[in-house]
């Protein structure tokens, strides 16, 4: 159970994210209708694996700095990263900026894909906006995995694609481009946006 002086500033279906002082606690959370067995090594899988994706990341771009990982109590200590959600403030920036900041998010992405990193849940409630050093910090990669996989990445990107045009409807065709401008920079950059397109063709057939 959270400790009374605990600041819990979200909840997901996973887990719980507590703030304390400069750090974000993230505290995956018992679920009773698991066998208590299966339970427990579930979220201490899952509380290893993506403490090394966070670790294997911030190598390459801009996330929390892991300052320990318990998998007793399958938490994940990491720094606060003062900024704003980009999902509460990409439409309040001027057009030329959102699309400077899209383009450096296509950067990053490709960064993690030439890493053979997915990060499973690139929406921009998983941005945060540090406008002291105007960089973009992804978080929460409780969905991510490592794949070489040409198809990850596509899907990867198609779940931004999605989430902008979702959150910033008005738009976000032209902040969609931004972000694909900057993933050109990949090695696989190309490929990728091929199979993107295939991607969203499959998603336009099945409605």
């Amino acid at each position: 159970m959270p400790k009374e002086t605990e600041n819990i500033i979200a909840q997901a279906a996973e887990a719980i994210i507590i703030r304390e002082g400069n750090n974000i606690i993230k505290r995956r959370i018992k679920k009773s209708y698991r066998i208590p067995e299966i339970d427990e090594s579930l979220r201490k899988k899952r509380t290893k694996k993506e403490s090394k994706l966070i670790e294997s990341a911030s190598k390459i771009i801009p996330v929390p700095k892991i300052i320990k990982t318990d998998e007793s109590s399958k938490e994940i200590v990491m720094q606060f990263i003062e900024g704003k959600k980009l999902s509460d403030w990409l439409g309040r920036l001027g057009i030329e900026k959102a699309k400077n900041i899209c383009q450096s998010i296509g950067e990053s992405i490709a960064k993690l894909h030439d890493a053979e990193i997915i990060h499973g849940d690139l929406t921009t409630s998983n941005m945060i906006l540090n406008e002291k050093d105007n960089k973009v910090y992804f978080i929460d990669f409780g969905l991510g995995f490592n794949s070489e996989r040409i198809e990850d990445k596509a899907v990867d990107l198609h779940l931004l694609r999605q989430a902008l045009e979702a959150k910033h409807f008005q738009h976000w065709k032209i902040l969609f481009d931004s972000v694909v401008k900057g993933y050109k920079k990949s090695k696989k950059g190309d490929k990728t946006l091929l199979q993107l397109q295939k991607v969203e063709a499959r998603g336009r057939y099945k409605h």
